[in-house]
């Protein structure tokens, strides 16, 4: 191989570019990782939960030094109409064994833990410059970037830069998402005391909840609310589909929907009292397997959002444990193509096999269905959350008149809707999942 700056350089240092980087210097190899944020964790935001089971396998006592804020032992999803919550509240201890758990956390000093854990295994960083373009020789194989004025030679180039992905649309050819397949996300933290955080929440000392919201929260366009207990914070947000929320019909900006999510009956009194400390937005990565572009190339490889790695289920979020996940196999593809002295798209393929062997694209592939189940599905987020109420007004309402049986209670209000509608779409939606 001719002489290079670096054997590696990994743009972006979210989960996946900080693990990549780990991953290359442990292994004894020069790695720069070039972040255009002032730090690491500056321009990144989630709505604050990581699964362990892939962070474990990169660091295996993360609990005793990562900056966690609470693990995650209650679970909430709700219905919302205009002015009712239907809920499923759910505890169990099977929450917090080892494997299964999961933390609520900010990305800011998350991310900055992880790069810390990069460099301290070796890997150089470079703070507060933009990777401008990929540099190719004459074959088209990727040497290196193009930062500011400097021109940085590599090996193998790791491509992390998020799911605003320029990169990799300008200089490799991968397709920009479609509008149905992005959302954008918004968030806001409010400071709250940590007794006041687990009396709200009914959360034993020290541990946390976690809360999904369909319907209202988006004004019944495709999308949902977040809500994670941190510490001493609550992070609360929503994410609306890009091509609903910028459509020129919709009469309510993202903005103003998560203002009126956080005015419902429901919401308000959790952030009672609290103070907003922190305001952020982000594109989210929304199609599941029918968006992952092409990952491996000559000389570089895609990895985290920038490769579409993230999934929305409705009731359950991905995305952090798929980019810890795909950036210890891209930086340990990497390594194998280095020692080999073959940085070509073959040389760096065990990349694309440990990938396809993994949970992360057998799990998007398992259900790739469901993004097109969701985008076609305006009853989920618009009727579904007033038939809820209406059930359940059905069903605790007392006002002194003899009642019906339980069932002619109930019927009404599942014909209207039409029965076999009901069941085709219920059925549709479950084969999906």
């Amino acid at each position: 191989m001719p002489e290079t700056d670096f054997d590696a350089v990994v743009v972006g240092s979210g989960c996946a570019g900080a693990v990549a980087a780990y991953e290359l210097a442990r292994a004894g190899k020069s790695a720069l990782v070039i972040e255009r944020g002032n730090f690491a964790g500056a321009k990144n935001m989630t709505g604050g939960r990581v699964y362990s089971h892939s962070l474990k396998k990169v660091f295996p006592n993360f609990e005793q030094e990562a900056p966690l804020e609470r693990k995650i032992t209650h679970e909430r999803m709700a219905f919302m109409d205009p002015a009712s919550q239907t809920a499923v509240d759910f505890t169990s201890p099977e929450l917090s064994e080892e494997g299964k758990d999961s933390y609520a956390v900010l990305r800011a000093p998350f991310d900055q833990w992880l790069a810390g854990k990069a460099e301290d295994a070796g890997a150089e960083y470079i703070y507060g410059i933009a990777v401008e373009e990929l540099l190719k020789d004459e074959s088209g194989k990727v040497v290196g970037v193009r930062a500011g004025e400097d021109e940085i030679t590599a090996e193998v180039v790791i491509l992390a830069e998020g799911c605003n992905t320029v990169l990799a649309e300008r200089c490799l050819g991968n397709p920009r998402p479609k509008p149905s397949q992005m959302a954008v996300g918004i968030k806001q933290v409010f400071e709250l005391p940590a007794g006041v955080i687990e009396d709200r929440f009914l959360l034993p000392e020290g541990e946390g909840a976690a809360m999904l919201f369909v319907g209202d929260c988006t004004h019944g366009n495709v999308g949902g609310g977040f809500l994670y207990t941190n510490k001493d914070s609550i992070s609360l947000g929503l994410v609306a589909t890009v091509s609903t929320a910028a459509d020129g019909a919709n009469e309510t900006p993202v903005y103003q929907m998560l203002e009126d999510f956080k005015h419902h009956p429901a919401v308000a009194p959790i952030i009672r009292g609290a103070k907003l400390v922190e305001h952020s937005g982000h594109m989210v990565p929304e199609g599941g397997h029918d968006m992952v572009p092409r990952y491996v190339f000559d000389g570089c490889l895609v990895a985290g959002e920038s490769a579409g790695l993230c999934m929305n289920m409705g009731y359950q979020v991905r995305g952090m444990d798929f980019a810890i996940a795909s950036g210890q196999m891209a930086g340990q593809a990497a390594v194998k193509a280095l020692d080999a002295g073959d940085t070509s798209a073959a040389g760096l393929a065990s990349y694309k096999q440990a990938m396809e062997d993994s949970f992360v694209i057998k799990d998007l592939r398992t259900f790739c269905k469901w993004p097109h189940v969701m985008e076609g599905w305006s009853s989920m987020f618009a009727d579904y959350p007033v038939m809820a109420k209406e059930v359940m007004n059905a069903l605790f309402s007392v006002d002194g008149k003899p009642q019906k049986p339980l069932m002619k209670r109930m019927m009404p209000i599942v014909r209207k809707r039409g029965l076999i509608k009901l069941a085709k779409e219920v059925r549709k939606a479950v084969k999906s999942l």
